[in-house]
């Protein structure tokens, strides 16, 4: 999981996920009680990868017709992002622009 950079302590799944939705831009250590963020590598790829995927699953109700496989897809994907963001989500001391 993902580690405080200030008192290196390993946060939890649980504790990166409830921690991923806030909307300062920074996250609270559940440790050391000091701000970290999202290291600006981590949301470049956070960006990029429903902005690949959507497109590409919508494009295939252009070719293919539209399809309930689609709809349940796109509807899966949210879901299964949300989850796995807290095991790729990479943290920093000082907010990091692009």
């Amino acid at each position: 999981m993902r580690t405080c950079q200030n008192c290196h302590n390993k946060w939890s799944w649980k504790q990166t996920f409830k921690r991923s939705f806030t909307l300062g831009g920074g996250m609270i250590c559940p440790y050391c009680e000091e701000k970290q963020y999202v290291s600006a590598r981590m949301r470049k790829r956070g960006s990029l990868i429903p902005l690949i995927i959507i497109p590409m699953i919508m494009s295939g109700n252009l070719f293919f017709g539209p399809s309930y496989i689609a709809l349940f897809a796109l509807i899966g994907i949210i879901p299964l992002y949300a989850a796995m963001y807290p095991f790729f989500a990479e943290l920093s001391n000082k907010e990091e622009l692009f």
